[in-house]
């Protein structure tokens, strides 16, 4: 884990405040009846243009969409393991900090996760399986850009084998570009949606590894 450091406070307030200003453009600058069934999409000029640029790949939607489940397993992991300590120690508070911060981190990309799925500031720009589905951000992109990298933290923090500790992280490191990019050009999201889970889901991970930080620099 990094010392603690004000500047990554900072950075992950603004990586956040990033997020809330391009949500409330998203709604108000450049808005056209773009998508299917003339649903409106904000800056639309810029997502048509990417759009029609990367067309629709399908099978490459449905690898990616199938694959977001393993960031699913990897939280269950953590989440075990949390479980694990508490019952084996008795103690909620002896729980390792850390692990402590990436249940409440959990929760927090859990609640983005179903606040957006549920306020819907725009539509795919395609129709999955016949009907409009809400699109920003990403929920993929912020489920794996929040998930994996905290995961490769732990990797670091508890794995003492170098080698499989290279491994590892650099399998996860190469799943994180592919599921982004892939969610990028499959043609399911408008652009604007992959930019917003990204900013989203690097404010709440830069917070998380500010809050562990911090504790240490206290210890």
């Amino acid at each position: 884990m990094k010392k603690y450091n004000i500047k990554t406070l900072c950075f992950s307030i603004s990586l956040i405040f990033a997020f809330l200003i391009l949500t409330l453009l998203v709604g108000i600058i450049d808005v056209k009846p773009i998508g299917p069934n003339g649903s409106t999409v904000g800056f639309s000029t810029i997502n048509a243009l990417f759009h029609s640029l990367t067309g629709v790949n399908l099978v490459l939607y449905i690898i990616t969409d199938w694959l977001g489940l393993v960031p699913v397993f990897v939280g269950m992991g953590f989440t075990f393991l949390g479980l694990f300590e508490w019952i084996k120690r008795r103690n909620i508070l002896r729980v390792d900090f850390d692990i402590l911060v990436l249940g409440g981190f959990y929760i927090v990309t859990l609640i983005s996760y179903l606040f957006f799925e549920n306020l819907v500031i725009n539509y795919r720009p395609i129709l999955i399986n016949g009907y409009l589905e809400a699109s920003y951000p990403s929920s993929t992109t912020l489920l794996v850009l929040c998930v994996m990298p905290t995961a490769i933290m732990q990797f670091n923090h508890r794995i003492k084998n170098k080698t499989l500790k290279a491994l590892i992280c650099t399998t996860v490191k190469i799943f994180i570009i592919f599921m982004v990019l892939g969610r990028l050009i499959s043609g399911v999201h408008w652009l604007t949606d992959i930019v917003g889970g990204v900013l989203l889901s690097a404010g709440l991970v830069t917070m998380y590894n500010f809050v562990c930080s911090f504790k240490e620099r206290q210890l």
